[in-house]
């Protein structure tokens, strides 16, 4: 069996560099600026007001990541299933479990969502953009699961 990533090299920096970087960076400042001294204002604005709306702004962000590029997964093909990952771990599910497959062009990237008709261990959806290049080579190996890939995306558009 001769398994091929499907999805994009992207995954990996949007799934795990950014939001630790990022999380990092805006949590340690929140940190500093809640344990700074008793200081009345942060150039024009209140105290208080810095470190509510520095708190709020970490809390929106962390909770964007996690509802967006937390939510991607590496995915792969081979024969007889697709297999899913978060990096930490892989799971397998069988062609017969997918009920349908969208895709949404995001003009940088295609935003593939696989939906289970069985919720797997990811839920019953696995979101992950798309390397068109690798998809398509994939599918010219083998043409029997690209029949099976056209019947489950036209589903989805019923």
């Amino acid at each position: 069996m001769i398994m091929q990533r499907i999805s994009s090299n992207a995954t990996l920096f949007l799934k795990i560099f950014i939001p630790t970087f990022w999380t990092v960076f805006f949590g340690a400042f929140t940190i500093a600026i809640w344990t700074v001294g008793d200081v009345p204002y942060f150039g024009p604005i209140p105290a208080i007001w810095m470190k509510l709306g520095l708190t709020a702004f970490l809390s929106l962000g962390v909770t964007f990541f996690y509802l967006t590029f937390l939510q991607l997964k590496r995915v792969e093909l081979d024969e007889l299933y697709v297999y899913a990952s978060n990096y930490y771990t892989t799971y397998r599910y069988p062609y017969h479990n997918v009920e349908k497959i969208t895709e949404r062009d995001m003009a940088l990237f295609h935003l593939v969502r696989i939906y289970l008709k069985v919720p797997g261990k990811f839920g019953k959806k696995l979101t992950f953009l798309l390397d068109e290049t690798m998809f398509k080579d994939f599918l010219e190996k083998f043409p029997d699961v690209a029949i099976t890939m056209a019947e489950l995306k036209l589903k989805a558009k019923d």
